[in-house]
């Protein structure tokens, strides 16, 4: 069962597990579960995608309950009239806070402005050597992301050295193989924490948050991060 963290006459949202697709696709054809279809049983419904995280990314999916809704939705969310929060978990120690003003290329070459702020939570050293290091330095940040680029997250912090842990397509994979090694976790640690707009029907803000999921908290906690943990 797909855990609603909100629900009503027009919208849904779950707290998607990391590694379940949104929908079915042909570039990841070994999937034989969707959150769509899951939701769509779960409800004995229709359902309509709002928006797209990542297979790997968890956290607050938002679906519509029928076609006006999901028009509206995606175009609040095109026009970044959606407030996104993100929490991740990265390699080295992050500045205190920080902006990515760094254009990202569509699959066809087309440069698109993308833009992220971001504020470190709190760091972490391990007594852990890898490579040249004697340790190994964390850091848990909270991002903003006001557009809504392909892997932008991913992309940003892996362009300011600060790659996310278990990204296999854009972070460091020698982090990954230690994590994998060392605490056999191979979750992707970007959880889409909360989304904050103005609802398309009642017009009231709707505020939706998703706590963060097991692997997440593992690794929160082996960091010594427990405090932050809700």
């Amino acid at each position: 069962m797909l855990n609603i963290l909100y629900q009503d006459d027009h919208l849904v949202a779950i707290n998607k597990p990391h590694g379940l697709l949104v929908h079915r696709s042909s570039i990841a054809a070994d999937a034989e579960e969707y959150a769509l279809q899951l939701l769509r049983d779960q409800l004995g419904r229709l359902v309509y995608p709002a928006h797209r995280i990542d297979r790997k990314t968890g956290g607050v999916l938002l679906f519509a309950l029928d076609k006006p809704t999901e028009v509206a939705m995606q175009q609040k969310f095109a026009a970044n009239e959606v407030h996104k929060t993100y929490w991740t978990i990265l390699r080295g120690h992050t500045p205190d806070s920080g902006e990515i003003d760094y254009g990202l290329r569509k699959e066809n070459g087309t440069l698109q402005e993308a833009f992220t702020a971001y504020t470190t939570l709190a760091r972490a050293e391990l007594p852990v050597a890898l490579g040249k290091h004697p340790t190994s330095r964390y850091s848990v940040v909270q991002a903003n992301p006001t557009t809504g680029r392909m892997h932008q997250l991913r992309k940003h912090f892996a362009h300011i050295f600060h790659p996310i842990i278990g990204d296999r397509t854009h972070g460091c994979n020698k982090q990954n193989k230690l994590f994998t090694e060392m605490w056999d976790m191979n979750t992707m640690l970007l959880h889409a924490r909360q989304l904050v707009f103005t609802h398309p029907v009642s017009n009231e803000q709707v505020s939706i948050e998703a706590p963060l999921q097991a692997e997440f908290v593992r690794v929160m906690k082996m960091m010594g991060w427990s405090e932050l943990v809700v």
